[in-house]
């Protein structure tokens, strides 16, 4: 029955949070931006702003402008869940990929070092004050949320071990809808409903700065107002006649 509910539960989940992202993509993408407001100093043109979006994506470029501790934390944590999560690819495929299984050892110190990124980025809430001024409680149970998972993953590795042979038959049983039974492991049933949850709540939480980071007019923006006059889609069709100015709210 157990395994029955988790099965559900992954459906219901995935489907929501593909659903979810892709809508707030399309929001994202539809939101006009009618002014020229690149933070300086920036590219001049197009292959400079892909290299300063890969700079930011990759790096973090400009919180290492702004705060080196903040910044360090915070790659951290994002450097550790990115190499935890290929990591868990294993689950995912079958034969597993070379390179999956080259990187095994060290994506278990990644979830070290995911959750000591993530216990530095908390106590920068807790304890640094104008911070902890415009933190809120979605800001501190995402944190913790985290946290759990990656304590609740590494309990099972290193103290309460579960049948990953299981657990990977379980996952592929979802992918290609031949179910199997889940393991009968308290500590896996935790991990595994954490994940159901940041999967549930991601599209209507602040973890949209992911994909929402390639839509930021300041970063994505090229600084060229005298060579190239930046007009809005909806402007356009106003200066065109194709809409009247009271259905520009319907523009937008």
């Amino acid at each position: 029955m157990i395994g029955t509910l988790f099965t559900i539960l992954f459906y219901l989940a995935t489907l929501l949070f593909v659903v979810g992202l892709l809508y707030r993509i399309g929001v994202y993408s539809r939101t006009p931006a009618p002014l020229k407001i690149p933070t300086t100093p920036a590219p001049i043109n197009t292959g400079g702003v892909v290299l300063r979006m890969t700079r930011e994506v990759l790096f973090f470029e400009s919180l290492f402008k702004a705060n080196l501790w903040t910044w360090g934390m915070g790659w951290l944590f994002h450097a550790s869940l990115v190499l935890v999560l290929l990591r868990h690819l294993r689950y995912f495929t079958e034969p597993v990929w070379a390179w999956v299984a080259f990187i095994q050892p060290f994506g278990v110190y990644a979830g070290i070092t995911m959750l000591l990124g993530l216990a530095g980025l908390w106590a920068r809430r807790l304890f640094v004050e104008r911070i902890r001024y415009i933190s809120t409680p979605s800001d501190h149970l995402l944190l913790v949320l985290f946290m759990a998972i990656a304590a609740s993953g590494l309990l099972m590795k290193f103290v309460a071990h579960t049948d990953v042979i299981s657990v990977k038959g379980f996952i592929l049983g979802l992918m290609y809808f031949n179910w199997q039974p889940l393991p009968a492991h308290p500590g896996l049933y935790v991990h595994l409903l954490l994940v159901a949850v940041l999967l549930l709540i991601f599209p209507i939480s602040k973890l949209l700065h992911a994909p929402g980071v390639f839509f930021s007019p300041s970063r994505n923006q090229a600084d060229n107002p005298r060579e190239k006059r930046h007009i809005a889609a909806w402007a356009k069709q106003l200066d065109s006649g194709q809409i009247e100015p009271n259905d520009m709210g319907n523009a937008k």
